[in-house]
């Protein structure tokens, strides 16, 4: 007789127990045991919990391969799914060996687990082995298919909303706490009769009052300063698109900004061709937004600016732009705005200015280059990787909610009324920007180091996105180069592993659109490759998310300082404007609090977020990995205290990069 020590552990979220009847089977190389019901006296599936059973058979079954689960009714109870976490099993060898689930087990179904260290499809032998994952992986194939709302954009899943399948899907939890905000956000508002209020904002202190409930210190700041030319300035550094600005060598063409219109906002005996070849002069061209159509508001067309704004970094190290001109075509009717200007027509200008930078930041910067990108690496993840695959094992907890949160996003975002249809744009001029903007997407945007050196930023002080990020990355690179390295020997376990090929392969082809002007490699050709590739993946759903996501209500909040929309053209001559051609501009008091109550719901806290570098999930039984993911931990803490003592000295802290404040994946 020989016996089999199983520990289950259940899920700790909400309704991951159950009174159903749980089978398994256990099969070995040399055979397999008999199904047996695990039935101990009590309640054994609840929420939480580890229980340990023992299953005998008549000899042992060889070396063990795989635990097979089974869920049915039991008595006339009503059935409900049931979340496993991982089963360990003790054989009568004396071996341990962790079989990972970390899934929902629904009605009638069957689960096939594999256990013990995380195994490469070459390195597959016993024919039940082979034959488990070849199934594993078409069972996958036909369950997570492809769609596109558009051939010219990155390819997404099939799910609605009501329909993603329980391992991909949002907790119970997080979507109470959503609902809970949107009710209790939705009912402040209309007891202080703002919702559907169509009329202009009085003042720029009536807006500050939107939300009683929710303030924070940045916010705060915000309402206060956001006039000021160096906040301004500082905000295409640290605020919510710090990826946009590059150095200026040159002029464009068409922005004719002369010595005479800058020279009084230069250092002294300076000159603009100087400060120029000194690396002092900076440049945010939205040249892409030219000719997109804005939204039918009110039966007309709402304008679109295209601007361009000069920066400069004056001798105390400050961000100051120095010229704005709202669309790309210079003319009579389309000046150059400067500091000298009467006060509202500079703030005007610099207001149609931050319209675009916002707009691009929901649609690009944000909803395209961190979710929307990040859709095809998880799908193509499921699809080509067994689940003992070490790349699955590495990255599957990066990408545990992405399909339910974008499957939200299509219908939340680009529906008919979702918040995109409320930007100048309208929802047609987003979907036109986002395709005008795939052939921006190249690996090099998406690798901060490369990113921040073909932007000529290396230098500028004060540039906190690229100090932190840049720590990060690196930090992040050392620990996928360990893990990856401790798996593959050699370039050539990385050319025949058709599994790995296969994911690098769909994400060129569905993410990438197979543009080989991308950079995106169509396959692996070595080790030092799929580093890269993984470091920037994990870059990307945490640092780089937390970067545009984490500071919408700091910078948003106060609706003046971050407009999507704008409800009159920008002037078409200077010294015609005043604080009621503002107020008439941004959006009426409806427009603003619907935004501000997004944004209160998106900065709900997630009660069961998980931050950078910690792995609750116990995938790899590899104890060599175990502790890189410990160093991987330490590292991050060490420069979470970094941040922290710097943050301690600014008055405006960055903490969007701080590790201790970051989620590992993309939460919302």
């Amino acid at each position: 007789m020989a016996e089999y020590k199983l520990e289950i552990t259940r899920g700790k979220m909400f309704f991951a127990g159950t009174f159903d009847r749980i089978l398994v089977t256990l099969l070995g190389s040399d055979g397999q045991s008999e199904k047996t019901d695990l039935n101990n006296w009590g309640v054994d599936f609840m929420t939480g919990k580890t229980v340990t059973y023992t299953i005998k058979t008549i000899s042992s079954l060889g070396k063990l391969l795989l635990v097979k689960l089974e869920k049915g009714p039991r008595f006339f109870l009503p059935e409900r799914e049931w979340f496993c976490s991982k089963i360990v099993v003790t054989t009568p060898e004396g071996e341990t060996l962790l079989f990972p689930c970390y899934r929902w087990l629904c009605n009638h179904e069957k689960m096939e687990l594999r256990g013990g260290k995380a195994m490469k499809a070459f390195e597959d032998e016993h024919p039940l082995l082979i034959e488990h994952r070849k199934n594993e992986l078409a069972s996958k194939k036909s369950h997570f298919q492809w769609a596109s709302i558009n051939e010219r954009l990155p390819s997404h899943n099939t799910f609605a909303t009501s329909s993603v399948p329980a391992e991909v899907r949002m907790s119970v939890s997080r979507i109470s706490e959503s609902k809970k905000a949107l009710y209790s956000g939705v009912l402040e508002l209309k007891m202080k009769g703002m919702l559907g209020c169509e009329e202009s904002w009085q003042s720029m202190e009536d807006m500050k009052r939107i939300i009683w409930t929710r303030k924070t210190k940045i916010s705060e700041y915000v309402s206060e300063h956001w006039k000021e030319d160096d906040f301004y300035g500082s905000q295409f550094l640290n605020g919510l698109n710090p990826c946009l600005i590059r150095r200026c060598s040159e002029l464009p063409p068409n922005f004719p900004v002369t010595e005479e219109m800058v020279k009084p906002f230069l250092e002294k005996d300076s000159s603009l061709n100087n400060d120029m070849k000194k690396g002092n002069i900076f440049l945010y061209d939205q040249k892409r937004l030219s000719g997109i159509p804005g939204k039918l508001y009110h039966g007309e067309k709402l304008s679109v600016p295209a601007p361009l704004c000069l920066l400069y970094l004056n001798p105390e190290k400050k961000l100051l732009p120095i010229a704005i001109q709202v669309h790309q075509q210079p003319s009579k009717e389309n000046p150059i705005f400067l500091p000298s200007d009467s006060e509202t027509d500079w703030l005007l200008a610099k207001i149609f200015v931050t319209n675009t930078n916002m707009m691009t930041h929901q649609a690009i910067s944000h909803l395209k280059n961190t979710h929307f990108v990040v859709e095809p690496w998880a799908i193509s993840l499921l699809r080509n990787l067994s689940a003992i695959h070490p790349i699955y094992k590495l990255l599957i907890s990066h990408f545990r909610r992405i399909l339910h949160i974008n499957a939200q996003a299509r219908e939340v975002l680009l529906g008919a009324t979702g918040s995109l249809s409320m930007t100048s744009f309208g929802l047609d001029g987003t979907i036109e920007l986002m395709m005008r903007t795939q052939a921006e997407l190249t690996y090099t945007s998406l690798c901060i180091p490369d990113d921040i050196r073909a932007r000529g930023l290396e230098s500028i002080p004060n540039f906190y996105y690229r100090d932190d990020g840049l720590k990060v990355w690196d930090i992040i690179h050392r620990f996928v180069k360990g893990v990856v390295e401790h798996f593959y020997h050699s370039d050539s376990e990385v050319v025949k592993d058709s599994e790995l090929q296969g994911w690098m392969h769909e994400i060129f082809i569905r993410c990438f659109l197979g543009d080989k002007s991308s950079g995106c490699p169509e396959a692996f050709q070595n080790v030092e490759e799929v580093v890269k590739f993984i470091t920037m993946v994990i870059f990307t759903v945490s640092a780089r998310h937390a970067a545009v996501n984490n500071g919408q209500f700091d910078y948003q909040a106060f609706l003046p300082n971050a407009p999507l929309m704008l409800r009159k053209p920008s002037p078409r001559a200077k010294g015609q404007s005043g604080m009621t051609t503002i107020l008439e501009t941004l959006p009426n008091i409806d427009e603003t609090v619907k935004a501000a109550h997004l944004l209160n719901v998106l900065a709900v806290d997630d009660s069961d977020s998980v931050r950078l570098g910690s792995y609750p999930e116990e995938r790899f039984q590899e104890p060599e990995v175990k502790q890189m993911m410990k160093e991987f931990q330490a590292e991050l803490s060490s420069l979470s205290e970094v941040i922290k003592a710097r943050n301690a000295n600014l008055v405006v802290p960055y903490t969007y990069l701080d590790p201790s404040q970051m989620d590992n994946n993309i939460i919302h």
